[in-house]
């Protein structure tokens, strides 16, 4: 069974599942002086965090409170948290509470280097919150979409995306707020449904067969329903339906980065051994969620990605994958991957480029240049 070490029948009670949710809420909206308190209700001391480069890993609520939070609280002073989905189970032994939504607020000051709009800016997350015995975090791994902040802040770094940009939907179906445990006949379909699915993703022979036509045709339709949505992180966008994913992500994608070949097992094995997999794989009724830190090992030895060449360079990749399943197929799924994380490994440095954005404009309005463009070409 590919759904093993899920354990579909001990899923967190609906206490556990308010418990997080409320605490989250209170973090997003704690301030200042309230931040050390709502570290502490939400997490252990020793907790493990893994947020988006640039803030990337660190030990302790203290060290979180001075790269993560701290300094999302000061640039977006009236921030709370909006979630489309929360859903929890149980795998390998360990709790989680997993989510998808958006952090709105009003960028008053600049954050990351990037420079403060004075408008409403949504900050677009995944996240998955490991819990220890007593319900605190252990081990929480947010996956924020910096890039996306970029594109709304009007200094866009890439070239184009290939999907839709803008902000992700919540579930057709409305129910992807979990909070009572729901049927786990049901939840281990669903991620067995996902993971018959990776495997057909796995098995497909890049080499011998990557076309357009053999990644619509070969059995990953089997699972994706017929007005399927992907949704993907800024740099990529959204996709609508099986030949909208194939254009908009899949081949670009495989192009580009050429992973392990052959057999299920053999893919999963030759990943383990770079350090890349699953964390997390949970079903909660008609959702289920998988996740790596790194997920994916590959070598970035195709062009096009994003509008780049290729660098030849290895690249391991932060994913997280929440699904929908509706009518007995996989109907959507979000998709929050670390793009900056990624794009930092084969050379390229969003953050830096935005820099330069900034200094060409300063330099623009000090001969009184007017300028109404400020992309970065893929070039710069």
């Amino acid at each position: 069974m590919l759904s093993a070490g899920f354990d579909s029948d001990q899923s967190p009670d609906t206490g556990l599942r308010r418990q997080v949710m409320q605490r989250l809420s209170q973090l997003a909206e704690a301030g200042s002086d309230g931040l050390t308190r709502a570290l502490e209700a939400l997490a252990a001391p020793d907790c493990q965090w893994r947020a988006a480069h640039p803030m990337n890993e660190m030990t302790g609520n203290e060290a979180a409170a001075a790269r993560i939070w701290g300094p999302l609280q000061a640039a977006f002073a009236d921030l709370e948290r909006r979630d489309t989905i929360v859903v929890a189970g149980r795998y390998q032994g360990r709790t989680y509470v997993a989510a998808i939504g958006h952090y709105c607020a009003t960028m008053r000051h600049d954050w990351l280097g990037i420079p403060a709009t004075g408008k409403t800016i949504y900050l677009r997350y995944g996240e998955v919150w490991q819990l220890g015995e007593n319900g605190r975090a252990v081990q929480a791994n947010l996956l924020w979409d910096v890039l996306d902040v970029m594109r709304q802040a009007g200094v866009w770094p890439l070239a184009p995306s290939l999907g839709v940009e803008g902000m992700w939907p919540g579930p057709l179906t409305a129910d992807g707020l979990r909070m009572t445990p729901s049927d786990p006949v049901q939840s281990r379909a669903s991620l067995e449904q996902t993971l018959r699915m990776h495997k057909s993703l796995a098995e497909f022979d890049d080499h011998a067969m990557l076309s357009r036509e053999a990644l619509i045709g070969m059995p990953q339709r089997d699972h994706w329903h017929p007005k399927m949505m992907w949704y993907g992180p800024s740099g990529i966008g959204t996709t609508r339906g099986l030949d909208g994913f194939v254009d908009g992500h899949q081949l670009p994608f495989r192009v580009a980065f050429h992973r392990p070949q052959g057999t299920f097992e053999e893919v999963t094995a030759e990943r383990t051994r770079h350090g890349a997999g699953h964390y997390v794989r949970i079903g909660d009724g008609p959702y289920s969620v998988t996740g790596g830190w790194p997920s994916v090992y590959a070598r970035h030895n195709g062009g096009g990605f994003c509008g780049l060449p290729a660098s030849g360079k290895p690249v391991f990749m932060r994913v997280m994958d929440f699904y929908l399943h509706h009518q007995g197929l996989i109907r959507e799924n979000w998709v929050p991957i670390d793009m900056l994380h990624l794009l930092g490994q084969i050379g390229i440095d969003p953050l830096a480029r935005l820099q330069e954005v900034l200094r060409r404009s300063a330099r623009a309005q000090d001969r009184g240049i007017v300028q109404h463009n400020s992309a970065v070409s893929p070039s710069a």
